[in-house]
C-alpha cells in the first residue's frame, strides 16, 4: 500500500536528516517507527504526508509509493484526498473553535453531502463518546487526552486509508495510552484503516502492532515482526530497559552503547 524506497532527506538544502530509508505498510496492517528523539521518525511521516515543505525540507533521493504511484512531489491536500492522513505530533488545534467544527475541519478534504458528513460525526463519537459529550466546549480548554481524541476523531472525518500517527501517547497517563491505543486497534480492525504508528513506548507500541522499524541517527537499524522485536536483546536492553536475565536496568546505568554487529548488516 505505502512503500518508501531509500529515501534521502535535506532540509534547507544543507542539513542531511534521512539517510536511504525504506520501509512498508501493506494493506489492513499496523506498523510502528520507532527509535529515540531526533532519530527521523517524524520526519519520515513528514515526507509522506507532504508537509516537508512547510519546513523548508525536500525529498532529494529515493521515492515515496502510493499502491504504486509517487506522491513524494505531490501537494500535501492532494496526498490527503489520496487517503493518507497524518495526525501531527503535539496535538494541534483550532483552539478557538468547538470540539464539533474541528471534526468539521477535517472533512474539508472530501467533497460529501450533509448526510455523509453526519454519518462520519457520529462514527468518530462512537469511537470516542467523550468527544459528543464535550462536543459544544471550545477545544482549547480540553485536557491532554480529550485533545488527543480529537486529533485522531479529526483524521477519521477525512475518511484516511491510512492512518499516521505521531506520538499519540506523548505527554498522557498510561491509563489514557491505553485507552487511545485500544481505540487505534479498533479503527484498524473494523474499519481496515492501515496505520503507520510513531511511539516513544516502545512496549505499548510491540503490543499493538504487527511489524516495527527501528530507527537511529536517519536510518533504519533494525525490523521485523513485533514478537521478534519484543524478544530482541538489543530492543529490551536499550528500549525495554532489561537486561538479558529480565531484571529491569536503569538507565543512568546505561553508558552511551555501541550497536551490535548484527544492527548494521
Amino acid at each position: 500500500m505505502l512503500q518508501i524506497n531509500n529515501i534521502e532527506v535535506i532540509y534547507n538544502k544543507v542539513i542531511l536528516v534521512l539517510r536511504g530509508v525504506s520501509l512498508e505498510v501493506p494493506p489492513g496492517k499496523i506498523v510502528a517507527l520507532l527509535g529515540p528523539n531526533g532519530a527521523g521518525k517524524s520526519t519520515t511521516l513528514k515526507a509522506v504526508s507532504g508537509l516537508l515543505r512547510s519546513e523548508l525540507g525536500e525529498v532529494t533521493r529515493g521515492s515515496i509509493l502510493w499502491e504504486g504511484h509517487p506522491i513524494h512531489q505531490c501537494a500535501a491536500e492532494e496526498i490527503v484526498r489520496k487517503g493518507v492522513v497524518q495526525v501531527i505530533e503535539g496535538r494541534p488545534l483550532f483552539r478557538h473553535l468547538t470540539v464539533e467544527e474541528n471534526l468539521l475541519a477535517g472533512a474539508m478534504g472530501y467533497e460529501g453531502d450533509g448526510r455523509r458528513i453526519k454519518d462520519d460525526l457520529e462514527r468518530v463519537y462512537t469511537y470516542f463518546p467523550r468527544l459528543k459529550d464535550l462536543r459544544k466546549r471550545t477545544s482549547g480548554y480540553l485536557s491532554g487526552g480529550e485533545g488527543q481524541m480529537l486529533v485522531i476523531g479529526r483524521a477519521l472525518m477525512a475518511r484516511p486509508r491510512l492512518l499516521m500517527l505521531d506520538e499519540p501517547s506523548l505527554g498522557l497517563a498510561p491509563l489514557l495510552v491505553q485507552e487511545i491505543l485500544e481505540i487505534v486497534r479498533e479503527i484498524n480492525e473494523q474499519e481496515g484503516v492501515s496505520i503507520l504508528l510513531v511511539e516513544q513506548n516502545v512496549r505499548a507500541a510491540l503490543a499493538l502492532v504487527d511489524y516495527g522499524y527501528v530507527m537511529e541517527n536517519g536510518r533504519i537499524v533494525l525490523d521485523g515482526p513485533a514478537d521478534q522485536l519484543a524478544a530482541n536483546e538489543d530492543i529490551k536492553e536499550f528500549y525495554l530497559g532489561l537486561t538479558q536475565l529480565g531484571e529491569r536496568k536503569s538507565y543512568r546505568d546505561v553508558k552511551h552503547y555501541k550497536r551490535r554487529k548484527r544492527w548494521l548488516g
